[in-house]
């Protein structure tokens, strides 16, 4: 029989961490000589320089000073500047950091760490998991992308500004500026090679589709999102010539189709034969060996890169457009 997701709250299960794209680093507008200080912990590093002195006192507020300074546990932080954080304060009703509620200031703080310790040399393009845990999951913590084509920059907004602080308990690299809990958007924004979904999404502003993967109402969202090679093979399959030429219903049903709402479903939560009702109204069917979606056309659908997780749900990557019908 075939298991039909209903739109209900699921069971949230472990993040599989998955990165689809990988290329070799430039740093070239990057600082990326080893400061080698292995006897002495991340937060004893924040705290002995003044020009992190607000990331250390942001530690303090948290709790997190303790958890960076233990030994036997490594850790990747990148850790914003002071005026990273003043910059970032500006836009808040935040005057200082002291006055950011401490539950808000740890998952902003967490949003900038990864377990492992990952030097410059060790950055590549693709997603990382962070400590953050945002609203979509009680469990799965937040993925950032990173991107190294020029210099290594995180979910899109802060670059690494100075690389390879080394500690006994880590490293640590410095950032321009501080790294916001992402949401759907953010992540598609960040990443370059959903472009074409981006442009999708604003084409028609009277639709709220940017809008809505921006917020939590209706959420968590799951968005089975394609790539840009996948739109361009879309765009050859039905003749159109571009997204502008694409009529405003056709373009709405077909990003409908791929947005299911009510749950933040991880790939550990797919199973073979699986229906799944999407916002458009119509169904898909998830078939394993290899992973994929069966749209109402008979198409099939690769899952290339599984469980990015947003503030507001979680995005799966797809080879190609799931096609409805009209």
């Amino acid at each position: 029989m075939k298991n039909l997701l209903k739109f209900r709250p699921l069971g949230l299960l472990a993040l599989v961490l998955v990165s689809f794209i990988s290329c070799t680093k430039d740093d070239n507008e990057m600082e990326s000589t080893p400061i080698a200080q292995t006897n002495t912990s991340i937060a004893e590093i924040a705290v002995s320089n003044p020009d992190y002195s607000i990331f250390s006192e942001a530690l303090s507020k948290a709790d997190l000073t303790s958890t960076l300074t233990a030994k036997g546990t490594y850790y990747t932080v990148f850790a914003p500047t002071n005026a990273a954080f003043t910059a970032f304060l500006k836009t808040t009703p935040y005057k200082s950091i002291f006055e950011v509620p401490r539950d808000v200031l740890i998952q902003i703080l967490s949003n900038h760490i990864v377990k492992g310790k990952l030097k410059s040399t060790d950055l590549t393009t693709g997603y990382v998991k962070t400590l953050a845990k945002g609203g979509a999951s009680s469990n799965n913590t937040l993925s950032m992308f990173v991107n190294t084509s020029n210099g290594v920059q995180l979910n899109g907004v802060s670059k690494v500004i100075k690389a390879d602080i080394l500690a006994a308990n880590g490293v640590m690299h410095i950032v321009d500026a501080v790294i916001p809990l992402p949401t759907i958007v953010d992540h598609a924004l960040a990443n370059p090679n959903f472009s074409i979904l981006v442009a999708a999404l604003t084409y028609n502003p009277s639709s709220g589709f940017a809008g809505i993967l921006s917020g939590t109402a209706s959420s968590p969202f799951t968005v089975f999102a394609p790539t840009n090679d996948a739109f361009v093979a879309f765009l050859g399959e039905t003749g159109f010539s571009g997204l502008s030429a694409i009529p405003a219903n056709v373009l709405e049903k077909t990003l409908k189709y791929h947005v299911f709402t009510g749950a933040n479903v991880l790939s550990s939560q797919l199973s073979d034969n699986q229906v799944i009702g999407m916002f458009s109204g119509q169904n898909v069917t998830v078939k394993f060996t290899p992973t994929r979606l069966v749209d109402v056309n008979s198409r099939n659908c690769n899952i290339i890169a599984v469980d990015v997780q947003c503030t507001n749900g979680v995005i799966h990557v797809l080879d190609k457009v799931l096609l409805p019908t009209f």
